[in-house]
């Protein structure tokens, strides 16, 4: 996620993603603020930066985003590796919820949203297998659950069986794996 930010160009903040509510800018206001709040969800550290819901489109994107982003990735990545992150109670965005739920969605949104930016952007993207499969296992079970409606981001897009697993996993999280940016004039 830090490289496909770090290749984000300055004039393509205002683009399209495949989030329609986000622009480039605001999804990557938004990934600054998840990295914060499953960081302090790993940690326990239960405040203000979990107990709000996101909204990304209410928060200008800072001018220091490239060295904030990359900082709170890597804080976000550091809390998951203590065991104890993925045991008992915590909160992200005001939900109560298990440390091991918590640690998927972190993850789904990493995966996902890296191939928003990378999509948007126009930047290969090839996230690591062990959290591809994560996230695909986490959406599938949440397209499963009848009581949640379907797909977590939107109503699931319909893929092949044998398509590659991040199209599988993109689907599942309501996005075309076929899409691109509208055509610049």
């Amino acid at each position: 996620m830090a490289r496909l930010a770090a290749g984000v160009p300055d004039a393509r903040l205002d683009d399209p993603t495949p989030c329609p509510e986000y622009t480039v800018g605001v999804l990557l206001v938004h990934l600054t603020g998840l990295a914060v709040a499953f960081r302090d969800a790993a940690r326990k550290d239960l405040g203000p930066t979990t107990d709000t819901a996101p909204d990304p489109a209410a928060t200008p994107l800072p001018a220091d985003w490239r060295e904030e982003l990359p900082r709170a990735l890597g804080e976000l990545a550091e809390a998951w590796r203590d065991p104890a992150a993925w045991t008992g109670m915590t909160r992200a965005g005001s939900v109560d919820l298990p440390g091991e739920i918590a640690g998927a969605v972190a993850v789904d949104e990493l995966v996902i949203h890296g191939w928003d930016l990378a999509r948007a952007t126009g930047q290969e993207y090839a996230p690591d297998q062990a959290a591809l499969r994560a996230a695909y296992d986490f959406l599938l079970a949440a397209a499963e659950d009848e009581s949640r409606g379907g797909g977590i981001f939107g109503p699931v897009v319909s893929v092949p069986d044998d398509a590659p697993l991040l199209d599988r996993a993109v689907g599942l999280s309501g996005r075309d794996p076929a899409w691109t940016p509208p055509a610049t004039p």
